[in-house]
C-alpha cells in the first residue's frame, strides 16, 4: 500500500538549485515585485503573490555544484548589477591566458589565442561557492529553497505537468521503512522549471516521455574530472587560465584540460573526456594523473597539495541537439536543456540567462493564469533569439569536428571559425556514446592485459578512493542501492570478454569493482557509497546495463571549493 503523502501547493517550482534555476527564481520574484509596484502606482491590473519554491537534492545548495569554471559575467551583471557590493564570491579576474598543444614530453604554446579561449574580463569561479551565495540572494527575496529533497517522479494531469514527487527517506537496503521513515512529498505547481543539470534524472524523463528531442541528433556527453590544489606561500597572484589539447588524449579522442588560478592560493586543474571514445581502456581519472605528470603542469603544481575533487558529465552535443524547451506546464533551463557552448567550455552564463528568460515568460503566464504549451512557447523563441542561441549556433558543428580526431579536427575547426560555424562536413548520424566502444580485441589486439595500476604519493597524486574522500561524499549505506545493474549475467557473459568491464575504469570514484575470487571466479561489486553522481555509468556502459537513480535526498558529494 502506498504511504500517505503530504501535498504542498506552489505556483512555480524550480527543480535543482543550480545557476539557471536560482537566476530564474531571483528574476521572477524581481519581476513580480516590479509588476506589483506598477499596479500600486497606476491602479491598473491585478497584483500577483505567487509562491515560488526551489528544491535541491544535495544536503545544501552548492553541495552538488560542479564546474571548471570560468564565468562570463554578462548574465550576472544583468541579474544583480551590484553583485560585487553584495559579496559575490568570484575568484580571480582573468588577466592572462595561454593555450598549449601538448605532446608526451613537450608543450607548444599557440602564438595567437583562439577566439573561443579569450577570457579577459571573465572570472574564475567555484560554482559550489557561487550557487551558495546566489541562493542567499534568492532567499532574501522571499523565495523558499528546500535542500535535501530529490525529485523522483514527474506529476502529470492529462497533458499537463503539475509538479514533482520527492523521494522517500528512511528506507533500508531491503526497501523496508525504518523508524525514521518519511514519505516523499507531492509538490504541485502551475508551472515547473526543470534545471536538474546534465542528464538530469527528471528532465531526461520529461524529454523522453514528451518526445522533446524528436528529429534531433542523439545527445552526447563528456566527463569532467577536477581537483583543487592548495599552493605554497608565494604562489603567483595573477588571474591566469591555461587550456591545453593533445596529450594525454589519443588521436581519436579529442578532449581538453584546464588550469585556473583561484583566490587564497588555490588552483583548479581538470580534464574533460568526450564519452564517444572507442578505447575500452580509457580512464578519465588516470588521464588527469598523466596530465599532472607532464613537465609543463608538474612545474606549475610544484609544492602544491590536492585538497578537493569531483566529477560530472557535461552536455556536449551543442545547438543541434537542444531539445524542445517547453511543454504544457513545464520548461527546461540550463544543462537540462543542453544549453552549453562546448567550443568555449562555458555554460553558467547561458544557464542563468535561460532561467531569466523563463522567468519573463512565466510572469506573463501568471498574469493570464495560462500555463499551456502555447502560453510557454515564447520562452523557447526568446532563448534562440538571445545570445544563448547566437553563440551556440556559431559553434553548432564543434562536436562533429572534434569527433573526427586529430588532425582532421583542427582543419574543420578552422573552417568553422572562418565560416561562422558552417562546415564542409556532410551530415552523419551521431551514435549514443555507449555504442562507440570498440572491443578490446578490435582496439588492442589479442592477449592484451589491463594497464598496471599506478603508484600514488598521497599528496599530488591520489587514488580514486582518496579523491572521493576529498569530495566529501557521504551516503547512508542502509538504503537501496541507487545504481541499478539490470542483468549481472550480461556483465560476466558478455562485457568481461568483449570490453574487459570498462565501468571499473570510466567511473571516476571506484564505484564498480570487478573482484577475482578463489578459483578465478569474477564478482562485480558496486560500492554505491562512493558515487559522486557524475552519471558516466548511465551513459557509457556499452551494454546499456546500468541505471543511475537519485539516492536518499541529502546524500552524495559535499563540494565546497568546486
Amino acid at each position: 500500500m502506498s504511504p500517505e503523502r503530504e501535498t504542498l501547493e506552489v505556483d512555480v517550482l524550480f527543480v535543482g538549485a543550480g545557476p539557471g534555476t536560482l537566476a530564474g527564481a531571483y528574476h521572477l520574484q524581481s519581476l513580480v515585485n516590479a509588476h506589483n509596484e506598477r499596479v500600486r502606482q497606476t491602479n491598473e491590473g491585478n497584483a500577483l503573490e505567487p509562491m515560488i519554491a526551489v528544491i535541491e537534492k544535495g544536503k545544501e545548495v552548492g553541495a552538488h555544484s560542479f564546474s571548471g569554471a570560468v564565468l562570463d559575467p554578462i548574465a550576472l551583471e544583468e541579474l544583480i548589477p551590484d553583485f560585487a557590493e553584495k559579496g559575490c564570491p568570484l575568484e580571480k579576474l582573468i588577466e592572462a591566458e595561454d593555450v598549449y598543444f601538448l605532446s608526451r614530453r613537450r608543450a607548444y604554446r599557440l602564438p595567437i589565442t583562439p577566439p573561443q579561449f579569450r577570457n579577459h574580463g571573465n572570472y574564475t569561479l567555484s560554482l559550489s561557492k557561487f550557487t551558495r551565495w546566489l541562493a542567499g540572494q534568492v532567499e532574501s527575496m522571499g523565495v523558499n529553497i528546500f535542500p535535501g529533497f530529490a525529485g523522483k517522479e514527474i506529476l502529470e494531469n492529462g497533458p499537463a505537468v503539475v509538479g514533482v514527487r520527492t523521494g522517500d527517506k528512511g528506507v533500508d537496503k531491503n526497501g523496508q521503512p525504518k523508524s525514521n521513515f518519511e514519505p516523499g512529498i507531492d509538490l504541485r505547481a502551475k508551472v515547473t522549471v526543470f534545471g536538474d543539470g546534465s542528464r538530469g534524472y527528471l528532465s531526461k524523463q520529461l524529454i523522453a516521455a514528451r518526445k522533446l528531442d524528436a528529429g534531433k541528433p542523439t545527445q552526447v556527453y563528456e566527463t569532467g574530472v577536477k581537483e583543487v590544489f592548495e599552493m605554497p606561500v608565494g604562489f603567483g597572484d595573477v588571474g591566469r587560465v591555461i587550456h591545453t589539447m593533445g596529450y594525454p588524449f589519443q588521436r581519436d579522442c579529442v578532449g581538453g584540460t584546464w588550469v585556473y588560478h583561484m583566490a587564497d592560493r588555490m588552483l583548479s586543474i581538470g580534464l574533460v573526456t568526450p564519452l564517444d571514445y572507442r578505447d575500452p581502456f580509457i580512464n578519465p581519472h588516470e588521464q588527469l594523473q598523466q596530465f599532472k605528470e607532464h613537465r609543463l603542469i608538474a612545474g606549475i603544481l610544484r609544492g602544491g597539495k590536492s585538497v578537493a575533487y569531483g566529477a560530472k558529465v557535461i552536455t556536449a552535443g551543442g545547438y543541434l541537439c537542444v531539445p524542445k524547451l517547453h511543454t504544457h506546464g513545464a520548461v527546461l533551463v540550463g544543462e537540462a536543456g543542453g544549453l552549453v557552448d562546448m567550443a568555449r567550455l562555458k555554460g553558467i552564463h547561458l544557464a542563468m540567462k535561460s532561467g531569466m528568460l523563463a522567468a519573463e515568460t512565466i510572469l506573463e503566464a501568471l498574469k493570464k493564469n495560462d500555463f499551456s504549451e502555447e502560453a510557454l512557447s515564447p520562452y523557447e523563441k526568446a532563448v534562440h533569439e538571445s545570445y544563448i542561441g547566437r553563440s551556440m549556433h556559431k559553434s553548432r558543428n564543434f562536436h562533429r569536428a572534434v569527433s573526427l580526431g586529430i588532425p582532421k579536427a583542427f582543419f574543420h575547426l578552422g573552417v568553422q571559425q572562418v565560416a561562422g560555424g558552417s562546415d564542409l562536413l556532410s551530415y552523419r548520424g551521431i551514435e549514443e556514446d555507449r555504442y562507440t566502444f570498440a572491443t578490446v580485441k578490435e582496439y588492442h589486439g589479442d592477449n592484451v592485459d589491463l594497464p598496471e595500476p599506478r603508484k600514488y604519493d598521497g599528496v599530488q597524486f591520489l587514488d580514486k578512493l582518496s579523491n572521493v574522500y576529498n569530495s566529501g561524499t557521504m551516503h547512508n549505506e542502509d538504503q537501496p542501492c541507487h545504481l541499478k545493474i539490470l542483468d549481472t549475467k550480461v556483465c560476466y557473459d558478455t562485457c568481461v570478454g568483449k570490453y574487459r568491464y570498462p565501468c571499473n575504469r570510466f567511473c571516476p570514484a571506484s564505484v564498480y569493482e570487478m573482484i577475482k575470487e578463489e578459483g578465478g571466479r569474477l564478482r562485480l561489486q558496486v560500492n554505491f557509497a562512493n558515487c559522486v553522481h557524475c552519471q558516466t555509468c548511465d551513459i557509457k556502459c556499452p551494454l546499456d546495463n546500468i541505471r543511475w537513480t537519485p539516492p536518499e535526498g541529502g546524500d552524495g558529494p559535499n563540494y565546497q571549493l568546486l
